[in-house]
């Protein structure tokens, strides 16, 4: 009789997540996997009945033989607290990490412990398949697969098998988590990018496939897809100051945006109507850009993906430049010997975020 695959721990970080955490916890029950799996729910402080579904999920599988809900506290509500929470408090050998608006691929979990012994690597991710329910979801989601919006970032835009930077999520050898101390609890985002990066700087390898899919749902509103943006820019600029030479040009392409488009109608305004060429020919760049990524989708959702890619740009580029040098020392100043995933990396980092 074949041996079973190894024993898999799911870990939830879930804050306000109503709409979509029964969905996604459905998804991980059904997986077209052999081997035992727990899923481990870190409850932020939410403020609609996510606490609620959590404990119906919990009651639903607690007779369950092979994969049963439990929940954990998470007062914070900022994302690393809430993973390394889950993680202290499962048991098995690989760790899955699922957001609470993610849904899974059947074979998600089958395919991923697959290639964690096939590549030996730490960590495998795949593809951020994001896919909206309305016309502004669907223009987001054509945004986020679209190279002129998140550049050549394989986890958005897919491509070939073979390591990479970071992934996805992830898939993860406990080992692995244990030994770096788990995610750095100050990166209120970018967390994820900041572990895989020190993954990869003890001599671990991070793997993508597209072979892995993870359905994500896009900011409802252009506001919370703004602060999103704004959020990622301004943590990826305090991974940069806290690991230098993580930094490439990908990366610079929005902040260098943003200032060339300021000048430009700075200088059109009190110079010379030249100065609307930057920023002009940005929009026409959209605009254009807007249209192959558009392919297929109701002209609705067409329509709003220039906003959504103007967004995205701006948001980030803007949230980079003003990320403030204090918050990147205070997370300098917070490194100290990792105590396992329960510790972190030290105090959480006295801002205001979306967890």
């Amino acid at each position: 009789m074949p041996a079973l695959p190894p024993a898999v721990s799911v870990i939830m970080p879930v804050l306000n997540e109503e709409r979509h955490l029964r969905n996604s916890v459905r998804h991980i029950l059904e997986q077209e996997y052999e081997g035992e799996m727990e899923v481990v729910i870190a409850l932020g402080p939410s403020a609609d009945r996510t606490d609620e579904i959590a404990a119906e999920l919990v009651r639903e599988t607690a007779s369950h033989a092979r994969a049963q809900v439990r929940t954990v506290p998470n007062p914070t509500g900022r994302t690393p607290a809430a993973l390394n929470a889950a993680i202290k408090a499962s048991r098995h050998p690989v760790v899955v990490r699922v957001d609470g608006h993610g849904m899974l691929s059947p074979d998600y979990i089958a395919t991923a412990v697959r290639l964690l012994e096939e590549t030996g690597a730490q960590n495998v991710g795949g593809i951020m398949h994001a896919e909206g329910e309305n016309d502004w979801e669907n223009a987001v989601a054509a945004a986020m697969t679209s190279k002129i919006g998140v550049g050549n970032a394989a986890f958005h835009t897919g491509g070939a098998a073979g390591p990479a930077e970071t992934v996805y999520l992830g898939v993860f050898r406990r080992e692995a988590l244990e030994r770096l101390g788990g995610y750095n609890e100050e990166f209120i985002r970018a967390q994820d990018w900041e572990l895989n990066f020190r993954i990869r700087e003890s001599g671990g390898a991070i793997w993508f496939s597209p072979e892995l899919r993870v359905q994500y749902r896009p900011r409802p509103s252009v506001r919370a897809l703004a602060k999103q943006y704004k959020e990622y820019g301004r943590w990826r600029h305090v991974v940069a100051r806290f690991h230098s030479g993580s930094i490439n040009l990908r990366y610079l392409a929005p902040p260098t945006a943003v200032c060339a488009i300021a000048a430009g109608l700075v200088v059109g305004a009190l110079l010379t109507p030249w100065g609307l060429v930057v920023p002009g020919g940005y929009l026409a760049a959209i605009v254009a850009g807007s249209v192959p990524a558009g392919k297929g989708l109701p002209a609705k959702a067409r329509l709003r993906i220039p906003v959504a890619l103007a967004t995205m740009h701006m948001s980030w580029g803007y949230g980079f430049l003003t990320s403030p040098k204090s918050l990147a020392r205070k997370v300098i100043a917070s490194r100290r010997p990792a105590a396992g995933p329960a510790g972190g990396a030290g105090s959480a980092a006295e801002v205001e975020a979306e967890a």
